[in-house]
């Protein structure tokens, strides 16, 4: 079993920068993906990016392709969601999400973290 806890969301002005965290609990973090994911109230969960258990494979939403890049350190049981060229449709709580055996956009995630808001304004 994993725990989830991502950091790092606030307010940006549009253009900026912001870089989430998601660090995990557990000595066995490099066996499970990770996914991100977001979410605005009273709308479906979306996909964001996803990166594979050992990081040499990574996906992205067309929405956030270019501008997001996702990577993790297993030595810290992190996930880093690096998110530039913000816009205000970037607006959203944003989620991590890993499992033992499923890497995708899909919301088959086992385990989830409590989400950070990122709140990008214009």
């Amino acid at each position: 079993q994993v725990q989830l806890v991502e950091s790092g969301g606030g307010l940006v002005q549009a253009g900026g920068s912001l870089r989430l965290s998601c660090a995990a609990s557990g000595r066995t973090f490099s066996s499970y993906a990770v996914g991100w994911f977001r979410q605005d109230p009273g709308k479906e969960r979306d996909f964001v990016s996803a990166i594979s258990w050992s990081g040499g494979s990574t996906y992205y939403a067309d929405s956030v392709k270019g501008r997001f890049t996702i990577s993790r350190d297993n030595a810290k049981n992190t996930v880093y969601l690096q998110m530039n060229s913000l816009k205000p449709e970037d607006t959203a709580v944003y989620y991590c999400a890993a499992d033992r055996s499923y890497y995708g956009p899909r919301t088959e995630y086992s385990y989830w973290g409590q989400g950070t808001q990122v709140t990008v304004s214009s």
